[in-house]
């Protein structure tokens, strides 16, 4: 499980509208908020990404950047970004890779049934590519402000 002060693994993924996103070129750029949930259209992943989107131009006025991973086709993505009016970046990793590189594609049990699934967890990587901040089974509600506040405190800590 990565943690604070890990590199965060590199990786390339497609978007909603199938455009690479490549972290390593965010290198030296931008401070990354990297969100890994479940599914795309479940009122918990909705509700996460409603929020990051409603405050993205916060977490730009502080170099920052928001994208949420989920094992979802670009497709289906696109159609909820279209349909739930998302403004963040949605990337798509139907074959897990990245979620097991980043350590989030876990058994879990639900209504006593073991299957895996994706664990809703969140990195705040900074410009030079380390894990600042590491959540795992993350509440959805407030979570984005929670986050907004570290990335705030992150860009005031390099600007001195």
């Amino acid at each position: 499980m990565l943690q604070s002060g890990d590199t965060a693994p590199p990786f390339s993924l497609p978007d909603a509208d199938m455009e690479i996103f490549d972290l390593a070129s965010m290198a030296g750029k931008h401070h990354v908020v990297l969100y890994f949930y479940p599914r795309d259209r479940t009122p918990g992943c909705t509700l996460q990404a409603a929020d990051f989107s409603d405050h993205e131009d916060d977490f730009a006025r502080h170099g920052c950047i928001v994208v949420g991973v989920s094992p979802d086709d670009c497709l289906t993505h696109a159609e909820f970004r279209d349909e739930e009016g998302l403004s963040i970046r949605l990337l798509s990793d139907t074959d897990k890779e990245v979620c097991r590189l980043y350590g989030v594609w876990q058994q879990k049990e639900v209504d006593g049934v073991k299957k895996m699934g994706v664990r809703r967890s969140t990195f705040i990587i900074d410009k030079q590519g380390t894990i600042r901040h590491a959540f795992h089974d993350v509440a959805p509600r407030g979570h984005a402000a929670a986050v907004f506040e570290l990335v705030k405190k992150l860009e005031a800590d390099n600007a001195e």
